[in-house]
């Protein structure tokens, strides 16, 4: 089987990290920056970055539009950190532009400042009963999930990890560990694997 094609927007954020995190599981990461690029790639991870300026440049560059739309033909796309906010319906207490590809609510900054970021061992059910190294830096929580979002892992009572269908977002920052499980986790998305995806909502 051909390594998959994942893209990852190149326009601010953890690229570099995510396409070496991506090699590490045998996928090919490709900087995305233009329609040309997105139209080429099997899915999309959206990095961790500053969520109002790469939405300006989303719409800047004209890829908003051919976002939403190759997610609705089936394209999996990923949200870490600012990807998240990015991804979700809406963002609590501020009039912020999104995708709306995740039906939930975020909220910016919600763990602390920089200086108050932290690795926390994560459990999440869904990849296995080992618990997962999550890194968070200056993280967003969920503070509403939709009727069809799945809740995979929690952080202190707030939601940090949700999946609906091929949409993923996570508040931490898999690229930044090096454990593999989150990223493969999503590659499992590329190809309609719904077995991992239902495997457990977190408690």
């Amino acid at each position: 089987m051909a390594r998959p094609n994942v893209g990852v927007l190149a326009l601010q954020g953890d690229v570099a990290e995510h396409i070496a995190a991506l090699a590490r599981v045998d996928a090919e990461g490709i900087p995305v920056k233009t329609v040309a690029h997105l139209e080429r790639v099997d899915a999309l991870v959206i990095p961790g970055g500053e969520s109002t300026t790469v939405m300006k440049l989303i719409e800047r560059f004209g890829l908003a539009d051919t976002i939403r739309r190759r997610v609705a033909a089936g394209m999996a796309l990923w949200g870490t950190c600012m990807g998240l906010i990015v991804a979700a319906h809406d963002v609590a207490g501020v009039d912020q532009a999104t995708l709306d590809l995740l039906d939930v609510t975020v909220r910016r900054n919600a763990f602390g400042r920089q200086n108050e970021s932290a690795e926390v061992d994560l459990a999440i059910p869904a990849l296995g009963a080992a618990p997962f190294p999550a890194i968070f830096i200056r993280a967003p929580w969920i503070e509403r999930v939709g009727p069809g979002v799945q809740a995979l892992a929690k952080r202190d009572g707030h939601v940090v990890m949700v999946r609906q269908g091929r949409v993923l977002g996570t508040s931490f920052h898999p690229e930044l560990s090096a454990d593999g499980r989150v990223h493969r986790y999503f590659l499992s998305m590329l190809h309609g694997d719904q077995r991992i995806g239902k495997a457990s909502t977190a408690a």
